[in-house]
């Protein structure tokens, strides 16, 4: 693919979750509708009341530095120097873009056909944008992005070659940035654990495993010197108090994860199963998204639609389609029913 020249200004991209604009389109479609556009995890985690407090006072800076240390636990991070906690790791993708403009990055290299938010927000940094489809490819460039397991199609980078890639970016005063949004939910190696150096930051998401999107949280894990300069560029209060309350909670709770995992597996298994039963071609997975590619994916769309469920479709790719996983069983039958009418 070729290289682009910087844009100030991109629009922002449109992806699954917009309920609202599927009514529109589809206004006779059955409610409830069922929204499987997004990859989230439908079964939320179920964390105790919220004080009043967290509504009506300031977050502390003691329970931000808590939930650090509990997060650093969680991914296995050096410490929680690591951590930098911000309203939800798309806040952060601009302020890393800028960041390496700033020490002299010019070119951005993305591990593509991946989720698109990385290579937008460079561009608006100023970074000239080229996807590449190896991980070898963005040795060329002094700013990487590889999302790991990839979105949408569950691809697995080897660990040992992102180290070697960080290592390489290191040397020549680059970035690397490793984008683990899904990696609780497959089988790829997180990098938290390597980020003794300032040439690797890793992204941590909360809202996908823990079906809270909503609550608007993540993480970047890097050198304490770069996670103390991305929380100085976020100032004051960047995570809200009952986000630091069920985050606290839920990044501890070790029964409720172990738990998950398994039921996301089983779910996971008999999504595939019914793309398999009806004749669907599955280009990748994680526990938590199915990627089906095939010649009638835009009739397959619209015939959901009509049936009140949203899916997601990609513009650059007509040939595929993304599953969530549903969550009641009403859902699941719901599915299954308009799949087998298609």
């Amino acid at each position: 693919m070729g290289e682009k020249v910087p844009e100030k200004a991109q629009p922002a991209i449109r992806h699954g979750g917009n309920l609202g604009h599927a009514r529109q389109l589809f206004p006779q479609a059955p409610e409830p509708w069922i929204d499987l556009s997004t990859g989230i995890n439908p079964h939320s985690y179920a964390h105790s009341p919220i004080p009043a407090s967290a509504f009506a006072r300031l977050p502390e800076p003691g329970a931000v530095e808590t939930l650090k240390n509990i997060a650093a636990t969680a991914f296995s991070a050096p410490s929680g120097t690591h951590i930098a906690a911000a309203p939800g790791t798309q806040m952060l993708m601009p302020l890393l873009a800028h960041m390496a403009v700033q020490s002299g990055a010019k070119r951005c290299g993305v591990l593509s056909p991946t989720y698109a938010e990385h290579a937008r927000t460079a561009r608006i940094a100023g970074l000239a944008v080229t996807e590449v489809s190896e991980i070898r490819d963005l040795l060329a460039f002094d700013y990487a992005v590889v999302i790991n397991p990839n979105n949408p199609d569950g691809r697995v980078s080897d660990r040992t070659e992102l180290q070697g890639l960080a290592a390489a970016m290191r040397k020549k005063g680059g970035l690397l940035v490793v984008d683990e949004a899904f990696i609780e939910t497959g089988h790829a190696q997180s990098l938290a654990n390597a980020t003794t150096s300032d040439g690797l930051i890793v992204l941590r998401s909360f809202g996908k495993f823990y079906g809270m999107a909503g609550v608007r949280l993540g993480f970047a894990v890097a050198h304490p010197d770069v996670a103390a300069e991305l929380e100085s560029r976020l100032g004051p209060w960047a995570v809200s108090g009952p986000a630091l309350h069920i985050a606290t909670e839920a990044l501890g709770d070790h029964t409720w994860q172990d738990a998950m995992r398994l039921r996301l597996r089983d779910d996971s298994a008999r999504l595939n199963e019914m793309m398999i039963e009806t004749g669907l071609t599955i280009a990748g997975s994680t526990s938590l998204f199915t990627l089906v590619r095939d010649e009638r994916v835009p009739h397959l769309f619209a015939h959901l639609m009509q049936h009140g469920i949203l899916t997601r479709i990609f513009d650059e790719r007509p040939k595929d389609i993304r599953f969530g996983l549903p969550g009641e069983e009403a859902e699941w039958v719901r599915l299954e029913a308009a799949l087998a009418a298609f």
